[in-house]
């Protein structure tokens, strides 16, 4: 027996039918697990692999892909704003994947380090080699011998025909048991290697455009149950709650730390356009007029501001609401967290909205927590994918202290 090992060289492509070789094997490499789940990551590596072939391998910098694959403006700081380093990590490392789990693959691609330029490794004859020089002995089997077994001499012609009739069969099937097998495994490997998490926020951080921090203010009126005043937005110096700034930088907190750069800015002055064609974040629910306006037409929605709750669409007797017989800062709290697509900007939203700051402030906990994220993927009974959802949170308050979030619903569409 010997192991077929397949050796590799460095080469340059330049026939028209180099290119569409070159152009076959992406697409292989594009439609994998590796590739499939994100509109970043290929479009960075069509855009790279394109240049290269087209000559222009020299001119790819980072700020020309910023720019033609991302929509960052010529001008953009390209310190702050890390999404070309980030996604080249990232595409290296599936690559890296890829290939791993594709030894026999006809052509391997690779960017290497401190370069967005991709190299082409084309695969040349296989060299055997010998089981001995991989494969240690440790010993040898006897096995006790078995008689023989004695057929007729037309009994082996026909059996040896219709083996070989039989053969290309056996291959073929075995050849589709291997390839679903090795898909599965695929499979399974790229979702043990990502989290609850990572599977919510992905659709989020591979949206077209910036993503756009939207935290809730303070719109001063009187509000006797919490015995605090709120502001108008012309107010000199609008404040936000410590639970509210705790929970917009844990937003920010998860967005740097996967490489996006954001945008932020209040409710009171963010306008419609603003909120057009990329993945938005709303913090907050009462204090966020953004929160309320584009939860009228979900599962699950925010009552009035003079009966604060979150209610139910299809069940009109199902409603969460804080005790008001109890002092607020004893006062269990609720929160709605959600993540859909709304139809009237085109945008991606993601909810962060207790009824109050303490509501707040642990829903941005749970979204960020894997814990918590695999709770919610127990009670959807399957992975998060890029569906449309909604879930509502109690949060235990003692002291005006937040406590630890528990899952009471969740839908899906």
């Amino acid at each position: 027996m010997v192991i077929q090992k397949t050796d590799r060289e460095l080469w340059a492509p330049e026939t028209d039918a180099d290119h569409k070789f070159v152009w076959a094997e992406l697409e292989g490499v594009l439609h994998s697990p590796q590739f499939s789940n994100s509109k970043r990551y290929p479009a960075f590596l069509r855009y790279v692999v394109a240049q290269t072939l087209e000559g222009h391998g020299p001119q790819i910098k980072e700020r020309t892909i910023g720019i033609e694959v991302f929509g960052r403006p010529s001008d953009y700081d390209t310190n702050n704003d890390t999404v070309v380093r980030y996604t080249a990590g990232e595409v290296r490392k599936r690559l890296a994947t890829y290939f791993h789990d594709h030894e026999d693959a006809a052509l391997e691609i690779t960017i290497p380090h401190g370069c967005y330029v991709p190299e082409f490794h084309r695969a040349i004859e296989a060299v055997p080699i010998a089981e001995a020089d991989v494969i240690p002995t440790f010993g040898t089997v006897t096995t006790p011998p078995y008689p023989a077994l004695t057929l007729p001499a037309a009994a082996l012609v026909a059996s040896s025909a219709q083996w070989r009739r039989s053969l290309p069969l056996y291959v073929l099937l075995t050849v589709i048991g291997l390839g679903l097998g090795l898909a599965m495994v695929s499979r399974r490997v790229q979702a043990a290697r990502t989290s609850a998490v990572d599977r919510f926020w992905s659709p989020v951080l591979h949206d077209r455009g910036t993503p756009l921090l939207v935290p809730g203010v303070v719109v001063y009126s009187p509000n006797p149950y919490s015995g605090t005043e709120t502001a108008t937005k012309e107010a000199e110096y609008p404040f936000v709650s410590v639970q509210v700034a705790a929970a917009t930088a844990r937003m920010s907190g998860l967005l740097q730390k996967n490489g996006s750069s954001y945008q932020m800015q209040p409710a009171n002055t963010t306008t419609l356009s603003e909120l057009r064609d990329r993945s938005v974040i709303l913090i907050g629910a009462y204090n966020n007029p953004w929160t309320r306006r584009l939860l009228q037409d979900t599962h699950y929605r925010l009552d009035v501001p003079t009966t604060p709750a979150i209610l139910s669409s299809s069940d009109p007797q199902q409603h969460w609401q804080r005790d008001h017989t109890l002092p607020y800062a004893a006062s269990d709290d609720y929160a709605l967290l959600g993540r859909f697509r709304d139809k009237t900007t085109g945008s991606l939203i993601v909810v962060v909205a207790g009824l109050g700051r303490n509501g707040t402030e642990a829903a941005a906990e749970f979204l960020t927590d894997p814990q918590y994220m695999a709770e919610l993927e127990k009670r959807l009974g399957k992975p998060i994918g890029d569906q449309n959802m909604e879930a509502v949170l109690k949060i235990s308050v003692v002291d005006g202290k937040t406590g630890a979030p528990s899952l009471q619903a969740v839908t899906v569409w």
